[in-house]
């Protein structure tokens, strides 16, 4: 990719965020794309990485200029060869602040990208998106926007775009506000559309995802460890939404394995028998070196096999360690291979029927990624190695997600996952006691109440941060419903909701409030409160873009590792969950049974039943179950 700055662009990197501190937009290298058209008149499959304001749509829409719309097509931009692309459907017929973001960008001309959304709620009481005033001087002379620019933002439209009601300059850019009650009637009348990810138009590429700490004894499976458990279950539940093939290896023999994932609610495959080897092993006695001076091999091992002219051949381009140099052979290390190799060989049909094949369907596109603990990735590397060493059907692409060191803070020794559960567990039903004034352990309606707030509790912990870093873990905490960032917090909300719900269907029972009527009845105008707008902008508009995102994997990113985005799942559940508390502690939701008030209840309940289904999305694709009382 070329590293000059698009044609207008003059500064090497653009701040986006002129109160948030916390995006930056790099016109030099962009980090994620959108769907568009290619040379042969297809669809090619792109990925977000990051944040949907470093993403131009390339696309068509139509320019309003004070006549009659004309259709501008946006520069054609080839796409990189990003080699695991997440597929995206077209016409949905939903608005998207990717799309809106695209359309903005073209409309101020060829040039990098400028415009960004706003999240902070003091800045949306004013604005929905901004062009900062540095990024506008680097594109117009003295900072100074032309009025047909202006006139042509106004008059946006086009497939996904949100409509505009004003643009204006302000001293900290060129301020957008959208139609406001124009999008809430467009998002809450097809909640459906937002709250679950898009259909995949055809069949997506196949991913193998090798977790090798699941081979690990379970009453030594040390925390670093389950996170890249973890790390690897989430990432292949949001591979998998999004209609990529997923395969998971190892297969899991030992039943207290089997029964620790359960608890922990790791959806992950298990086997009776292992793999045969005996292919495997015919293949290394023939690359088997000499022992060397040292005459006889360590207990265990079979053979050595040399891998130095790997690591200087391919291994050097892909980033390997060039210390490594012989593999001892050992029967768990050739058990390994062989599962990997029986995974490129046989895959789950489990795409929904009647999609297209992906164009790249052969065994070539088959892509390996490893997730790892920090302490398994050298043995990993030699795994990799090996492979190409022994099976000329190895696949060329292997990714490592590399995931960083778990710190355990006031706990002398290693804490164990079992451990770590049974003390998230207890902390659980200490903190009931204490909330309810006796105990609940013992109940039964309460057990799987008091299970699920664990794995809750344990989940965003260790995937409330990106893998790759390290993570420092508080066990003297207690849970509480108070810590805005924790599991428990999410799940907490979603019990508010629940009880909300069955407090609004009590009345209508009771003969207090009618019936729900149908939504396009609404009137969306009456949303007025600071809060709704958050709850929309911020929550159920941007969540098919968040999902998009946690599943993108860029396999062009130089060197062997590869970065996963399983934190943003988390981040956002937590984030909606505060915006939903603070408004429902200020907005009495369920009025006095009065016909007048009746109208902004009932747009108001639309809204709550956009989140929580949002919610509810969220946890699911998290492993977790929406709870209904805590």
């Amino acid at each position: 990719m070329s590293k000059e700055a698009p044609p207008g662009c003059k500064d090497p990197f653009l701040v986006a965020n002129a109160g948030d501190g916390e995006t930056t937009l790099s016109p030099r290298e962009p980090r994620g794309f959108g769907p568009g058209p290619d040379r042969a008149g297809g669809l090619w499959w792109g990925c977000l990485p990051k944040a949907v304001a470093t993403v131009p749509l390339w696309c068509t829409c139509l320019l309003g200029t004070g006549s009659p719309a004309r259709s501008v097509a946006l520069p054609e931009v080839r796409p990189p060869q990003i080699l695991l692309p997440v597929p995206v459907a077209m016409a949905t017929g939903r608005l998207g602040v990717e799309e809106t973001l695209g359309a903005l960008n073209a409309a101020l001309g060829a040039g990098c990208p400028v415009w960004f959304k706003e999240t902070r709620a003091r800045h949306l009481r004013a604005r929905d998106f901004l062009a900062p005033r540095r990024a506008l001087q680097a594109r117009f002379e003295d900072g100074q926007v032309p009025e047909a620019v202006v006139h042509a933002v106004l008059g946006l439209q086009g497939p996904g775009v949100a409509p505009v009601l004003r643009c204006e300059a302000t001293p900290s850019g060129l301020a957008l506000q959208l139609q406001r009650s124009a999008v809430f009637e467009r998002v809450l009348g097809s909640v459906a559309a937002y709250a679950a990810p898009a259909a995949p138009a055809a069949r997506g590429p196949r991913v193998i995802l090798h977790c090798p700490s699941l081979r690990a004894a379970p009453c030594a499976l040390r925390l670093c460890q389950l996170r890249a458990v973890l790390v690897a279950d989430h990432l292949a539940q949001a591979l998998r939404v999004h209609g990529v093939r997923v395969s998971l290896v190892p297969a899991v023999r030992d039943p207290h394995m089997s029964t620790l994932l359960q608890q922990l609610r790791v959806d992950w495959p298990a086997a009776s028998e292992p793999v045969p080897t005996e292919a495997l092993w015919s293949r290394a006695l023939a690359e088997f070196t000499s022992a060397g001076d040292g005459g006889a091999l360590p207990p265990g091992v079979l053979g050595s096999v040399c891998l130095k002219e790997l690591v200087e051949g391919r291994g050097r381009s892909a980033g390997y360690d060039p210390n490594l140099d012989n593999c001892l052979v050992t029967e768990d290390l050739l058990s390994a291979l062989a599962e990997l190799q029986a995974a490129v060989q046989r895959w789950p049909e489990d795409s929904p029927p009647g999609l297209a094949a992906a164009p790249d369907a052969g065994v070539d596109s088959c892509t390996v990624v490893h997730v790892v603990s920090y302490g398994e990735e050298f043995r990993q590397q030699k795994l990799d190695l090996l492979w190409w060493k022994l099976d000329d059907g190895a696949p060329l692409r292997q990714k490592h997600v590399v995931c960083g060191p778990v710190k355990v803070a006031g706990v002398p020794g290693t804490l164990t996952a079992p451990e770590y559960y049974e003390l998230r567990h207890a902390q659980v039903c200490k903190a009931s006691a204490l909330k309810h004034s006796r105990d609940l352990a013992q109940d039964p309606a309460w057990a799987e109440t008091f299970r699920v707030l664990s794995v809750a509790t344990i989940k965003f912990e260790m995937l409330s941060k990106a893998p790759q870093s390290q993570l420092c873990v508080a066990l003297a905490d207690g849970i509480s419903t108070k810590g805005t960032k924790s599991g428990t917090f999410v799940m907490y909300n979603c019990a508010r909701l629940a009880t909300l719900f069955e407090g609004y269907k009590r009345s209508v029972e009771q003969g207090l409030y009618p019936a729900f009527p149908p939504v396009s009845s609404l009137d969306f105008s009456l949303l007025r409160e600071e809060g709704e707008w958050l709850l929309l902008f911020n929550g159920v508009l941007p969540f098919p873009d968040l999902l998009r995102q946690t599943a993108a994997l860029d396999l062009t990113t130089p060197g062997l590792r590869m970065a996963a985005h399983t934190e943003m799942v988390c981040k956002f559940l937590a984030q909606l969950s505060m915006d939903f508390s603070s408004y429902y502690n200020r907005v009495h939701i369920l009025t006095e049974p009065r016909p007048h008030l009746f109208g902004q209840m009932f747009a108001r309940l639309q809204l709550l039943r956009a989140v929580r289904k949002v919610l509810h999305t969220g946890l699911a694709v998290l492993g977790l179950p929406p709870l209904s009382y805590i």
